[in-house]
This record gives C-alpha cells, structure tokens and sequence, in this order.
C-alpha cells in the first residue's frame, strides 16, 4: 500500500536521487545544492511504499499573471515515480494530493512544463501557451525595417540586475498573460547564474539594458555566449544565446536585437522559449536571416476552480453562454454553468438549460489564457459546439492584446 503524504526536510536528498534517478541526470555538485535550496521552498508531495521513497512532486509557490488579474499559482516541478511503482496509481495519488491541498489554500489554478505531453491531459491540464525557438545568422548586419531607437545601451553587473532590470520584469509579466513572478531567488537560481547548468561552455550572464542615464530603463536583454568550435570540417561559429528580451516598444527591441546580433566573433544567434507573436518576427527584414527552426507547448495551466479562475480575468467583449463542462477528477467543476461575462467582470453560476458549448476542463484550460482558440477545437472534434456561433462569441471574449507566453521553465 502506497501512502501519499508531505516530504520532510530531512528526506529532499532521497527526493533528489528519485528524480535524477528518473530524468537519466548526474547534476555536478554547484547544481544539486542548487536543487536543494529550491526544494526547500517548494510544497512537497512524496509516496512512500513503506518507508521507500517511489514518487515525489513539488510546488513552486508562484503567482501567475492571467488577462487583467495576477492569481496564486502552484508550479509543479520534479515529477517523478520510480520505475519499479509505475501504473499503480502512484502519480495520480500524488496530483490528487497537490489538486486538494491547492483549492484548500484558494489557489484557482495550477501549472506545469510537460516533460512528457502525453501525461498531463488525463488529469485536466492543457496547453495554454506557445514558445518558439528563434535563430539569426549573424555572419552579417541584422537586416530590419524599423528603425532602433538609439538611445545609449550599457551593461549591467549580474549582482546589481535585479534591482535594475526586475521592476521592468514585473511591468512587462503584468501586460502579457502566462508569466510567473520572480522571488530574488528564482532570478539569482535559474536567471543569473555563474554556470549554466546545461551547457558548461557558455559564458556566464551578460545584461545589457537600453536608456538615458539616470532614467527607467526601456528595455534588457540577458545574454551568455559560447565560442567558435575550431575542431574539424563542421566548425560552427560563435554563439550567443538569448535567455531573455524585454522591450517597451518595437524601436527598443530592434536596438537590443541588433546588437546582440553584432557582437564580435559569434556567427549565431539562438532564442529558445519565444512568444509566437514576437515582433521581431515582423520587423525584422530578411526571413531567410530570422528563422523560427521550432515552436512547442510551453506552459501547462490547469483550472482547479473554475468559477474562481473565470470570474477573476478580464474579458474583451460581452459573452452569454450555458458551458457543460466535465472534469473527471474535481466534481465540483463538472455540470453545466451560465457564464455572463463581459468589460466589467464576470458571473458563473448552476444553469438548467441546454448547453452552448460542451468541453472538458482540459480544452477551457489551454483557452483562459487567451491563447488557443474554442473555435479550433471545435474544428478538431474537441469541443462540441451546440448552439451555431458559440464558440466564436467566447473566442472573441477571452482574446488578449497578445498572446500568452513564459519564458520561465520550472
């Protein structure tokens, strides 16, 4: 019998070896204490098959910004089970456990980066944003259309950027849906690191901000670079990979675009993680010099609450509609329910009618955020859409200026 139950202090390091054990990883020592730390801000959820550690799940304690509202929002991470206790139940005790504890505590929904799609949909997550890898050969000059705005740009020590940089963060987290906020340990633990933990030969990190001395800043960029491989007939050029890149306007953004593209003796520029939407993809003048070369689920969102989670966003245009919704893990999500929701907030509530639209609570999830269209999943066999015109009602009251994006891999 497998007993569900919170993990103590002193068994992390057991949690630790379970989930190396899982994920094939062998972290050098810098990167285990690092995990250490983390953990210990983290709820922890273990299954213990006697006084055997063979499942753990941890939350982050995040708050995740959503169109109009910023909700408490628990970051699951470090999901494994041991391969000896797989298909007993053990990863569904675990979610069971986390989903409870997380409505208790007034937490409306949940999240997650998938390290394998497949699972999470049967306990009612669904993709809720897009991230896109993006690649600029710059052997040349960043071709654009737009003019860079040409205000002085400066580098900005790594022990002083978060006092620098975090506050345009937090503006920027607050415009677009999707975005965790950062403790200074998440910034200092997954952003500003001296070593990468995946890759031992790139740089430490570079933060390069743009505007006139004394004022805000408009815009930053954190970068960390690798050198030129030299070795055989493949040589590949000097790389700069960009972590991150926020900017208040399009003219910002093309300034620190164009200038990480200009450093010397690196021949690439990689953009793991991007928004679908970036506008780089627009401004930039030559598409065969910027190229997307991948675009993946990004994050996971799960609605615990629906009531909650949808009467607390904001919605663009007027909506009236019966949903019957099913969730076959939280009944009280489940039944159908007269959403009335418009620019001035939203009611949810029992409804007796027949339904406009049906969907399980998966597909409403990868819609809150604004970034995945009813009416697509709709066209999919997904959502079965009652009443003609439904579908296209909602989708026009949950769209969001832009689309929903992170960056923040838990």
């Amino acid at each position: 019998m497998v007993d569900i139950r919170e993990v103590p202090e002193a068994d992390i390091d057991r949690a630790l070896e379970l989930a190396y054990l899982v994920f094939h990883d062998r972290p050098e020592k810098a990167a285990r204490e690092r995990h250490h730390a983390l953990l210990l801000r983290c709820d922890r959820i273990g299954a213990y098959d006697g006084d055997v550690l063979v499942g753990f799940m941890a939350a982050h304690d995040l708050r995740l910004s959503v169109p109009g509202a910023d909700l408490p929002c628990p970051g699951l991470t470090f999901v494994c089970v041991a391969p000896t206790h797989r298909r007993r139940g053990v990863l569904t005790g675990m979610m069971t456990r986390m989903m409870r504890r997380a409505g208790e505590a007034g937490r409306p929904i949940a999240a997650l980066w998938a390290s394998e799609a497949a699972i999470y949909g049967r306990f009612g997550y669904g993709g809720a944003t897009t991230g896109a890898t993006v690649e600029i050969d710059s052997t040349r000059p960043l071709a654009l259309r737009i003019d860079p705005d040409r205000r002085p740009l400066r580098l900005v020590d790594p022990e002083d950027a978060v006092d620098v940089i975090g506050p345009f963060h937090e503006a920027a987290r607050a415009g677009r849906p999707g975005r965790p906020g950062r403790s200074p340990e998440r910034w200092r633990d997954e952003w500003l690191t001296e070593q990468d933990e995946e890759d031992e030969e790139l740089s430490p990190p570079r933060i390069i901000v743009l505007g006139d001395p004394g004022e805000p800043i408009a815009g930053y960029v954190i970068y960390r670079t690798k050198p030129a491989d030299d070795g055989g007939a493949a040589r590949s050029p000097g790389l700069v990979r960009v972590d991150e890149l926020e900017a208040d306007t399009p003219a910002v953004a093309a300034a620190l675009w164009e200038c990480v593209a200009a450093l010397d003796l690196t021949g690439k520029v990689s953009a793991w993680g991007r928004p679908a939407d970036d506008p780089l993809l627009h401004f930039a003048a030559d598409r065969d010099q910027v190229r997307v070369t991948a675009q993946f689920p990004a994050l996971w969102l799960r609605l615990l609450d629906v009531r909650a989670a949808l009467t607390a966003r904001s919605w663009a245009a007027p909506v009236e509609l019966v949903l019957e919704v099913h969730d076959a893990r939280l009944p009280d999500n489940a039944g159908r329910f007269r959403l009335k929701a418009g620019p001035h907030g939203a009611t949810y509530g029992h409804a007796d009618g027949p339904a406009d639209l049906a969907l399980d609570v998966r597909e409403l999830a990868a819609c809150y955020l604004g970034g995945t269209r009813i009416t697509e999943l709709v066209a999919a066999g997904l959502v079965q859409e009652h009443t003609p015109g439904a579908a296209a009602a909602l989708d026009d009251a949950l769209r969001t200026p832009v689309l929903p994006h992170t960056g923040d891999e838990f």
